[in-house]
């Protein structure tokens, strides 16, 4: 991978709205490139300050004009490609205003794909499988804007919150209140 190459195809993307790379992202735009020369490449990137690394496999090019204030959905929408995710539990109840408590550096997401928690440059992303049924997911979520993700209504950030067994009590004194 050649800096000025890699360069230019970033800002290429830029233009298009992408500032959020996948590390297999860059193993199809360099095919010519074996793992260890992608890899060493990579690393000369984020060194001279071209790319940031958000996480293991995810790099943000965080001089991109195109780059908004949803990062963090951007970087959870690039570690679950392929699998339904959507914001969802603390992070939406919150949005909708049916939790006090604010979850400033934490995204709480739901997934058909693996549970896990990423630490980010840009806060904490929180993955919990779901097993609802694809059309049970799309029925419940939708879009706002332009944001990355889909987001659950009120009623299924709650039935999630209720399924996964925690911070329930947080629901039930705003509920009392």
């Amino acid at each position: 991978m050649k800096k000025l190459q890699a360069l230019e195809i970033i800002r290429a993307f830029d233009k298009k709205g992408r500032f959020v790379f996948a590390k297999h992202d860059f193993v199809k735009l360099f095919p010519e490139d074996n793992r260890k020369t992608l890899e060493e490449g990579l690393v000369r990137l984020v060194k001279a300050g071209l790319l940031k690394r958000a996480c293991r496999g995810i790099y943000v090019n965080h001089h991109a004009e195109s780059m908004d204030s949803y990062v963090i959905e951007h970087i959870a929408k690039a570690l679950r490609r392929g699998d339904y995710s959507y914001v969802s539990l603390e992070s939406m109840l919150s949005e909708y205003g049916i939790i006090s408590q604010i979850p400033i550096d934490r995204l709480t997401v739901m997934t058909t794909g693996r549970k896990g928690v990423y630490q980010t440059p840009y806060g904490v992303i929180e993955f919990t499988h779901t097993k609802r049924s694809v059309n049970d997911i799309l029925n419940s979520i939708h879009t706002i804007g332009k944001r990355p993700l889909r987001v659950a209504n009120k009623q299924a950030a709650i039935r999630d919150l209720k399924r996964v067994g925690r911070n329930i009590n947080l629901l039930q004194q705003e509920e009392d209140e």
